[in-house]
């Protein structure tokens, strides 16, 4: 099993909004979101939009790190997503 880690910009977005809103690769076996995955943890209230500059990181998991190389490649391509690299 091969792992992606996502650095997700969700400034201005409310909650999860913008780990929601990406286009998330095809071939992913199991995905998830917060700040245990890195970030600075949120000082504001939960239904105020995050304030500039704030990112979440997220992490997939992927059968092959063939999989991986292309869903890194596949992520970069957003807006949204500041960094993106295969790991462990």
């Amino acid at each position: 099993m091969a792992t992606v880690r996502l650095k997700i910009d969700v400034s201005g977005t409310v909650g999860d909004e913008a780990w929601r809103n990406l286009k998330h690769f095809d071939q992913i076996e199991s995905a998830a979101f917060g700040q245990r995955f890195g970030g600075k943890v949120c000082s504001h209230a939960a239904t105020t939009p995050h304030p500039k500059g704030e990112w979440i990181g997220a992490e997939i998991k992927l059968q092959t790190p063939l999989l991986a190389q292309y869903a890194v490649s596949h992520y970069l391509e957003q807006d949204r997503v500041l960094d993106a690299d295969v790991g462990n």
